[in-house]
């Protein structure tokens, strides 16, 4: 009878620690992210780093309000640690969309949303439309210049 209480409750104590590792897998998120990817073979300004405690805890910001589906609607369903595509996935060509191409879609006559659309292919145009709106957002609702703007306030200067 003894042994027969030590086997279940040795399978108990281990369904258990299967059960909480399953709760905590794959709820990590780093706190400081470094917005570098391989993708860049050269960065020409310093490498942003983003604080997702500091915008979800400090500022109040959900996961929506920066991830997104394919048709650009935030997807408020998210909860920290929860799996999500990286930008690239999405945003897949690197940097900013060459401004003779821009100047090519205007000489014909695309739409304002075509050539949207078309920016949001290039990496580095949706990041900066996704964080530049919405710090414009938050600094003209507070009356305030706190959330930065500019090249220089989030791309730190490069250590030579």
């Amino acid at each position: 009878m003894r042994k027969r209480n030590a086997v279940l409750w040795v399978a108990v104590c281990v369904g258990l620690m299967f059960a909480a590792g399953s709760i905590f897998a794959g709820t990590t998120v780093e706190d400081v992210i470094r917005m570098e990817h391989k993708a860049y073979s050269e960065h020409t300004k310093g490498i942003v780093t983003f604080s997702h405690k500091k915008h979800n805890e400090d500022y109040k910001i959900g996961c929506g309000d920066c991830h997104h589906d394919a048709k650009g609607q935030p997807l408020n369903d998210l909860k920290l640690g929860d799996d999500v595509q990286s930008c690239l996935e999405c945003h897949k060509l690197p940097g900013q969309m060459p401004g003779d191409l821009k100047k090519e879609l205007k000489a014909k006559n695309a739409s304002k949303e075509e050539i949207s659309a078309k920016e949001m292919e290039y990496h580095a145009e949706a990041i900066h439309e996704n964080c530049i709106s919405c710090h414009k957002d938050h600094n003209k609702k507070n009356q305030t210049k706190a959330a930065p703007q500019t090249c220089t306030n989030c791309h730190p200067k490069e250590k030579k």
